[in-house]
């Protein structure tokens, strides 16, 4: 059941028909993105962490070799971030921390000090996930909502963050009750209206103001970019789904008056991955042969600016720039932190919070699922899967 707008009001005020909302109840919103090396030192810590969380999900790698490999990688991110960029810091831990700020500012102005943002970042410490819910907990929050923001796709992606979270709270639990009292968590908005409103709207506004006056509609080419997917993901479910249905979506309410639209997937060129197509470069290449004079690259799969929306997009440019210098290129920026974009996404977890706070708190205690493996199968649900835990403390060696 959803709180009614009047329990909202009282923000933790006691009624006494929910004994249970009581004022010591706090919900700790755990927004969550990649996080990306500010300093050369940390790419090869940044690569194995990616190695391990992201790779060995798709890739047919030995996780013995990620430590090399993270430093080779590391190698050529050296050449790509010092040569090639000017020693590139990438904007996306300062944006992120902008998003961080103004989702917690909308939502504390609506549910008071009780709600309270934390970042946490998959592959950068200080914020990895088991740092920052060792400081929930230290602050006294026992309730928890998981909310990935940076990449607009799938459960593959968010899983990662569901994957680390459940690690550190494994290590968290100790022998008697669990400390996390409630949890929930938001997969994506890939679908959600107001989302796909304001990427055609920021396409539009972009058109109108740079390339309308030069190009008829019908020469302006929109390439869409989601974020990246592998084909085969050793059975995990890998995003693709979500993010067609997104560019559907996005392209459905532009497509009448721009014809000249494709969906441009990010991917890492990984070798031996079958990755979604078109690439972002081929579908620019595409559009060019339909007849665009002008192309506008818009990342619609990524909340948030990153090197790939970055670095990525503005290679793909220069490349296409000395084959057709004739044509008119437009990068586009991701949704950042937009105070419509942060207005709603503060809305998307509203539902939520107002669900831990109505409910009955969980009581979780670790060592009754010992207890579960001596139960015949009659009982089982009563349980969970309770036979997994035994894999969940070497994460990198059990992706089977």
């Amino acid at each position: 059941m959803v709180a009614t707008p009047e329990k909202q009001q009282l923000a933790g005020a006691q009624t006494p028909d929910s004994p249970q909302s009581a004022p010591s109840e706090r919900i700790a919103v755990l927004l969550m993105g990649y996080g990306e090396v500010e300093s050369y030192e940390d790419f090869a810590n940044y690569n194995e962490q990616a190695l391990n969380l992201l790779t060995a999900k798709f890739a047919p790698v030995p996780t013995w070799i990620y430590p090399s490999l993270a430093k080779l990688l590391a190698m050529f991110d050296l050449h790509e971030w010092q040569h090639q960029h000017g020693n590139f810091i990438s904007p996306h831990n300062a944006i992120f921390e902008r998003q961080r700020a103004g989702i917690e500012q909308h939502l504390q102005e609506r549910w008071g000090e009780r709600v309270q943002v934390f970042k946490a970042f998959n592959f950068c410490a200080p914020f990895l996930p088991d740092q920052v819910l060792a400081e929930v907990k230290a602050a006294g929050f026992d309730k928890i909502l998981i909310y990935p923001l940076l990449v607009v796709d799938s459960i593959f992606t968010s899983g990662i963050a569901v994957e680390q979270v459940n690690k550190a709270l494994t290590a968290m639990s100790g022998e008697s009750e669990h400390w996390v009292k409630g949890l929930r968590y938001i997969p994506s908005f890939f679908d959600r209206p107001a989302y796909l409103d304001l990427m055609a709207q920021m396409v539009e506004e972009k058109i109108t103001s740079d390339l309308a006056a030069a190009h008829l509609p019908s020469q302006i080419g929109i390439v869409l970019m989601n974020h990246g997917c592998p084909h085969k993901a050793k059975g995990f479910t890998s995003g693709i789904d979500e993010s067609q249905k997104l560019y559907d979506q996005v392209r459905d309410r532009l497509i009448a008056r721009y014809p000249l639209i494709s969906v441009g997937w990010l991917n890492h060129q990984t070798p031996l991955i079958d990755w979604t197509q078109p690439n972002a470069d081929l579908a620019a290449k595409n559009l060019i042969d339909l007849g665009a004079t002008a192309l506008l690259f818009m990342p619609i799969g990524f909340a948030t600016e990153n090197h790939e929306t970055l670095l990525d997009v503005d290679h793909i440019i220069h490349g296409l720039q000395r084959k057709r210098p004739d044509v008119t290129y437009v990068q586009m920026p991701c949704v950042n932190d937009r105070p419509e974009f942060l207005a709603m996404a503060a809305d998307w977890a509203d539902a939520q919070i107002a669900e831990l706070l109505s409910e009955q708190a969980l009581s979780v205690n670790r060592a009754l699922a010992a207890q579960g493996h001596s139960h015949d199968h009659g009982h089982a649900h009563d349980h969970g899967h309770s036979h997994d835990h035994e894999h969940s403390h070497d994460h990198a060696g059990h992706h089977h």
